[in-house]
């Protein structure tokens, strides 16, 4: 990160992910266009797994990116390993997504899973490192003088 304290690597994460979660809402829309269901999921099978992939993504993404971004400001963590987790979160989540059009349960889905499931473990254990290591640092407030 530059000495101003601007999180490019975060936005360049937020980007991409904006463009997954468009990508994902595609893959729903093309179901919807050729089973010609406008609203609800009209119990098609593949339509519901679709839903649930971007709604997956919608629920764990936002998290995932506080986490990288308080990172980034923080300072502590090197950018390679955060530029290294970003995209393999993206790839996760794009293996999920495609792993949910299985009707059944798919190594991609799994490896998709997993991986979410340590990267965000690992940036809340980056965190709270980060977050009490500069509580450490801050000096303790003068006690207030009793009147």
């Amino acid at each position: 990160m530059t000495a101003d304290m601007t999180p490019e690597l975060t936005c360049i994460f937020a980007a991409v992910a904006a463009l997954v979660n468009l990508w994902l809402g595609i893959r729903c829309g093309r179901v919807r266009a050729s089973a010609k269901i406008s609203h609800g999921d009209g119990g098609n099978p593949l339509l519901q797994r679709r839903m649930r992939a971007q709604l997956n993504f919608a629920e764990n993404t936002p998290l995932v990116l506080i986490l990288f971004l308080g990172l980034e400001l923080c300072g502590m963590v090197p950018d390679l390993v955060l530029a290294i987790i970003a995209p393999l979160y993206i790839l996760a989540r794009i293996a999920h997504a495609i792993g949910m059009d299985a009707d059944t349960d798919s190594k991609a889905r799994m490896v998709g899973v997993l991986l979410t499931m340590v990267i965000t473990i690992a940036l809340a254990g980056m965190a709270l490192w980060c977050g009490f290591s500069m509580l450490n640092e801050v000096e303790a407030p003068p006690a207030m003088a009793q009147a």
